[in-house]
């Protein structure tokens, strides 16, 4: 979707599809005073990053009016709601898909409401400030990370799992090249993973029989959101909020630059265009030959890739005197084009 307003500005939406089935899942809510934003990369399946998709945005709602407003508490109260709904959904479903205790997602979301702009997220999805230079900068872009990357490749991010498992000296190894906590998983943060939080789901005989058996005796992933909150400045220009996809090939700097010195319709596709281009350079390809590739095999070549662009326009006044409510979510499988819109309409309702 190349452009369309938000409160305080516009924004761009572009998602490239790698896996047989899209694990990243995206929204956006807009409205007079607020606009919300949502990526979710999947593990292991779509079926977290979907559930997300269909039920963050309404608690958010819910309880920010039972609270008189957004606030970090309240994010954290919906991310906790959402993940205690998807658990008992595992639960549930386990005797006829034993393989949804291993699905997961990792969780990004930005709000903007009343000049203050909060960024939530479990996992590595990453949200990037493009601001204007200070000084001797002013006529440049500077990269603002905005969250952080629950990632054990992270030093910081190793040391904090195995000083929560002390008692464990391989909740964290070194296999292939990789840092993964139980040799499995990279991210410590998520929705779902219901096998590496929930002991039981190890000693259950029908999850026994799927596979994966990780031996635990307390949760090694968690789905506590790190949130940041900061009031919207003068400089602040945009807001990209991507899956990890977009930064395994490019950098903080080189996206901001990307956005800030081209025209605004279609940007986040621009993104999504360089990103292909360097994986397609790493393998020593054209573009136009990676984009041949089926999905599927492709995967071996670049992961899904979520963009959304959001501009901060600070004297925007013309979206508020529309006083309409939107909502964009990505296509459930980009190939099919198939976008649920009974799910954009649940969503539209709730708020």
């Amino acid at each position: 979707m190349d452009l369309k307003p938000h409160a305080s500005g516009d924004f761009s939406i572009a998602v490239v599809q790698a896996n047989s089935s899209l694990e990243d899942q995206s929204q956006v809510f807009t409205s007079p005073s607020a606009t919300y934003v949502g990526v979710y990369d999947g593990h292991g399946g779509p079926e977290a990053s979907r559930f997300v998709n269909r039920h963050l945005f309404s608690y958010l709602h819910k309880f920010s009016k039972e609270q008189g407003g957004l606030s970090s508490d309240v994010i954290k109260r919906a991310f906790h709601a959402t993940e205690e709904d998807f658990i008992q959904l595992v639960k549930r479903s386990l005797p006829v898909m034993p393989k949804i205790a291993s699905v997961g997602s990792c969780c990004l979301v930005g709000a903007i409401s009343e000049g203050e702009l909060y960024v939530a997220n479990l996992g590595d999805s990453r949200a990037v400030l493009g601001r204007r230079g200070f000084d001797a900068e002013k006529n440049s872009v500077v990269a603002e990370r905005l969250s952080t990357d629950h990632n054990v490749s992270c030093e910081e991010v190793r040391k904090e799992v195995e000083s929560l498992h002390p008692d464990d000296q391989d909740v964290v190894v070194y296999i292939r090249g990789v840092w993964r906590i139980k040799g499995i998983i990279q991210v410590s943060r998520s929705i779902g993973d219901a096998y590496l939080k929930k002991p039981e789901f190890n000693r259950d005989p029908i999850f026994q029989r799927y596979g994966n058996l990780v031996p635990l005796k307390w949760p090694v992933l968690t789905a506590e959101p790190s949130i940041v909150t900061r009031s919207i400045r003068p400089h602040d220009l945009f807001l990209i909020f991507a899956s990890d996809g977009l930064w395994e090939q490019l950098s903080d700097q080189s996206a901001v630059e990307i956005v800030f010195k081209n025209p605004r319709a279609g940007i986040a596709k621009r993104l999504v265009r360089a990103a292909l281009q360097e994986a397609a350079k790493k393998r020593e390809m054209r573009y136009r030959d990676i984009q041949k590739i089926e999905k599927g095999i492709r995967r071996y070549f670049h992961d899904d890739i979520t963009v959304i662009v959001i501009y901060l326009d600070h004297q925007k006044e013309s979206f508020h005197s529309k006083g309409t409510l939107g909502s964009i979510t990505a296509p459930v499988d980009i190939f099919s084009f198939n976008s649920n819109d009974a799910e954009e309409n649940q969503v539209i309702e709730a708020f």
